[in-house]
């Protein structure tokens, strides 16, 4: 089967999306990519196509690749995007610039367009290689998905069956003139000191090695697919719903999850912690282990690299953002009517007819009492144990006061001074949105 069919089989779910843009670095492997979509394009009908060209700046070589691009895709009729961005310093000048590229590609992706990129079989076997060396579990060693969610659209891989070997000799045989990155030599970075020196010896000892390794990630794609399914199933019983329908924070009921075996628990939890935070290493894990088995009086947390596992009133708790951060001071509310807007706490808003009396809005400092109807004064931490709080969310938890003397506790039913009229106290916590992707 020739190339052309090949692609067309691997993009065949996309082929009635809005659009197809190609992330085109000009080198080898994105001129194959493109130059085979636009001779399909000549007789297939397909999405509109597009190539997006990222400038990183980080050397003087790539200068000239803009121009090359913009040459390349005017003899082929496609419509080139050029994006200049700046790469912020860091550890990792790779990982720095792979982060400021996918951010330029997301820009430029509408709702249901697909960003294609050519990375091939080797490509993949390098990077379950490197991952492998970098003692990455069943998720990691199932290398560059196919497909995957991208800002408003999806990044695809339609070329992950095809070799190296397959797309040079196809651009030799049709002339295509392209880039060559002269970091690409450099073998102080891990990938091409894979690619450069272990990869050649791999394949003079098995000809086949970089299909195999490719193989053996597909196997462990599916093996991870696997587990996912298994954490869903996992995850049924302990999603259950939280007492304060009001937080809105992620959370798990401790009991069904410490009930499963130590590996399906590491499983769940990668598998409910994915969406907000990087996955703990080994050595992190014994800070669940921690958190599970401490007293049953106590607030243990787990720190993790986007945010904390605290658990509290029976249930694990994702906390990020605003969630780390204390909530401090006090208002004065001089028009209850209006929601006051608290300081990277959410709102508050007062429903029915306020309290007489200049008000104000405070956070516990411990000794509160509320003088509640039939019942007498009563410690506010009494109650909030008796509301089973999460011990998180009471230093949070806004008070509405008149001179010293408390009047009311937000979302808290009957949390309110005996004698007060038909009002009621409704407070909108902050998410705890981290940012990431």
């Amino acid at each position: 089967m020739s190339l052309e069919s090949r692609l067309l089989t691997a993009l065949a779910p996309w082929r009635h999306v809005p659009a197809w843009r190609v992330g085109f670095s000009g080198g080898l492997d994105s001129s194959v990519l493109l130059h085979l979509l636009a001779r399909l394009a000549q007789r297939e009908t397909l999405p509109a196509i597009s190539a997006i060209h990222v400038h990183h700046g980080l050397q003087a070589a790539a200068d000239a690749w803009p121009a090359h691009c913009q040459a390349f895709c005017q003899a082929l009729g496609i419509p080139l995007l050029i994006e200049r961005v700046a790469v912020e310093p860091g550890a990792s000048l790779e990982q720095a610039a792979r982060c400021a590229r996918y951010a330029a590609f997301e820009r430029n992706l509408a709702v249901g367009d697909c960003l294609l990129t050519a990375q091939h079989c080797d490509d993949q076997a390098e990077t379950l290689l490197f991952r492998l060396l970098r003692g990455a579990g069943v998720r990691g060693l199932a290398g560059m998905p196919q497909s995957r969610p991208l800002g408003r659209g999806l990044l695809l891989r339609p070329l992950l069956a095809f070799s190296r070997d397959e797309l040079e000799h196809y651009a030799r045989q049709e002339g295509l003139l392209w880039v060559e990155d002269p970091s690409n030599v450099d073998t102080g970075f891990a990938r091409n000191y894979l690619r450069q020196r272990v990869m050649p010896l791999l394949v003079e000892r098995w000809p086949q090695a970089a299909a195999s390794l490719a193989r053996s990630a597909a196997h462990l794609a599916e093996a991870e697919t696997l587990l996912a399914e298994l954490a869903e199933l996992d995850l049924q019983a302990a999603a259950t719903p939280a007492g304060h329908a009001w937080l809105p924070l992620p959370s798990l009921a401790v009991e069904p999850l410490a009930r499963l075996s130590e590996s399906r628990q590491r499983n769940l939890l990668r598998h409910w912690l994915a969406p907000y935070t990087r996955m703990p290493d080994s050595a992190h894990w014994a800070g669940w282990q921690a958190l599970r088995d401490a007293s049953g009086d106590a607030a243990p947390v787990w720190r993790l690299g986007d945010g904390e596992v605290h658990r509290s009133a029976g249930r694990l708790w994702w906390l990020a953002g605003p969630w780390l951060q204390a909530a401090q001071g006090e208002l004065i509310w001089s028009e209850p009517r209006q929601p006051l807007s608290l300081p990277g706490n959410g709102r508050l808003s007062l429903c029915g007819e306020p309290p007489v009396g200049p008000l104000r809005v405070a956070y516990r400092q411990g000794g509160e009492q509320l003088l509640l109807a039939g019942r007498g004064r009563r410690d506010l931490k009494r109650l909030l144990n008796e509301a089973a709080l999460p011990t998180f969310a009471r230093a949070r938890l806004p008070l509405l006061l008149r001179a010293d003397e408390l009047l009311g506790v937000a979302n808290l039913q009957g949390f309110r001074r005996g004698g007060e009229g038909g009002w009621s106290l409704h407070w909108e916590p902050p998410t705890n949105d981290s940012g990431l992707s």
